[in-house]
């Protein structure tokens, strides 16, 4: 059954995503680009969590998908004329980045996702660097030096617009009756299997569509950042979008939501200690991670289990 009132904060989130685009040339570029990176954290961290939270596996290659829906809209936005003015044709080219980041994640998952665990984690890893690789040894996307001049189109209501659908399908999708069976199989698989869940076929929807959302992330981002460079979508990465689904708690939507905020933010915060400014980033996040094992939410899970 889908959470209460799913359609009016989808329709909320929408609402306030074109009123914030409007009111978008009166703020300060710089907090903006910091505002469009939280909403484009938003989506890698709720895509991330449909895998590694809801379905239980550990996916390490995130980045990748990310890499292959960035490069395909930068390149298409580069070669078809998209401009400004053409508000019908990003969001075209982002579905076009998120669909190939999809097939990708077809042809990743189907052989991976009959893994386990640490396995797994090791095959997305080896995956995600692949992907990066082949961007780096690609001409038609620049290659090592990477791809220049892609148009600016992303704004905050392409950006929250596309973090709210986001949201909202993951969010619908885990709690209909199709989507229990991700939560079976991530409590115990083999019992998931004896009672005639195909878990394997499971673990690669949930992938797949993780990998879809991921790759429209990575439109966003290039669309945002207006250069793309494969060094970018590294395994660090990846594991940067995993801390935040781990620090949120793991299947915890609002908590991951809270993390991808929160570790966007943070390191802004700490550009006065520019030179230990990575030092302490990483000391809080141990001790975040200390005081709240299970995740921020940590406090609420327990207090619906006991109620």
């Amino acid at each position: 059954m889908a959470f209460p009132g799913a359609k009016r904060w989808l329709l909320l989130g929408i609402a306030l995503a074109i009123l914030a685009s409007y009111l978008s040339p009166q703020f300060n570029r710089y907090y903006l680009g910091v505002i469009i990176d939280v909403g484009i954290a938003i989506i890698l961290a709720t895509s991330l969590n449909l895998i590694n939270g809801h379905t239980g596996q550990f996916s390490l290659g995130h980045a990748g998908f990310m890499a292959v829906g960035g490069f395909f809209s930068a390149w298409v936005s580069l070669h078809a004329g998209a401009s400004v003015d053409a508000v019908w044709y990003f969001p075209l080219v982002l579905i076009a980045g998120g669909l190939l980041a999809a097939a990708v994640g077809l042809l990743v998952g189907v052989p991976s996702l009959r893994l386990r665990g640490d396995y797994l984690a090791i095959v997305t890893l080896g995956f995600g660097e692949i992907i990066r690789v082949v961007a780096q040894n690609t001409e038609a996307i620049g290659a090592a030096s990477g791809l220049k001049g892609i148009p600016k189109l992303t704004n905050l209501g392409w950006t929250f617009g596309f973090a709210a659908i986001s949201v909202y399908a993951i969010s619908a999708l885990v709690n209909s009756t199709y989507g229990r069976a991700f939560i079976a199989v991530h409590d115990d698989e083999i019992a998931a299997e004896s009672n005639g869940i195909d878990t394997t076929r499971t673990k690669v929807i949930a992938f797949v569509t993780g990998a879809f959302f991921a790759g429209i992330a990575g439109g966003l981002y290039a669309h945002h950042k207006q250069f793309l460079s494969p060094t970018g979508f590294d395994w660090l990465k990846s594991i940067d979008i995993v801390v935040m689904v781990i620090l949120g708690g793991m299947g915890r939507t609002a908590g991951v939501i809270a993390a991808a905020i929160l570790l966007t933010l943070m390191p802004e915060f700490l550009r006065e200690f520019s030179e230990y400014r990575m030092i302490i980033y990483a000391l809080l996040i141990i001790l975040l991670m200390l005081l709240r094992p299970a995740g921020l939410f940590a406090i609420n899970l327990k207090r619906r289990r006991h109620s």
